[in-house]
């Protein structure tokens, strides 16, 4: 089975981890007012030396990224090692909004323009907010 995604505008396998991507996108753009133009899956980006794929990332208007969205399959438990996968992502992206998912369970951090340490959020602000 198959899902059209909005993002890379083609149709993708259906795995249970693109489920929840799908999800998250298709949320972020009705609840949270996310433009689809300023969302890309499978953002792929290098960090030292590595390439890496974010599961989707929300820009700025200047196209930045502005928020980093983890998705894991609903089997997959939100533990230490998918945290330590988003800390290394966002060494090079450098977000004021972490969205780490499995469908279950959810988890969202912002930065603190204070204190520059990220804390536990709510909720997702709407996008014009996040700027």
């Amino acid at each position: 089975m198959q899902v059209f995604d909005p993002l890379r505008k083609k149709y993708v396998r259906l795995t249970p981890e693109e489920k929840v991507r799908q999800n998250v996108i298709a949320w972020l753009e009705q609840e949270w007012e996310v433009p689809l133009t300023l969302m890309s899956s499978e953002w792929a980006f290098t960090f030292n030396g590595m390439q890496y794929r974010a599961d989707v990332v929300v820009f700025d208007r200047g196209l930045q990224p502005l928020m980093l969205v983890e998705c894991k399959s609903p089997d997959v438990p939100i533990d230490r090692t998918v945290v330590d996968q988003v800390i290394r992502y966002n060494l090079s992206l450098k977000v004021k909004y972490i969205l780490i998912t499995n469908g279950k369970s959810s988890y969202l951090c912002g930065r603190n323009p204070e204190t520059e340490q990220y804390e536990f959020l709510d909720r997702i602000p709407k996008y014009e907010q996040m700027l």
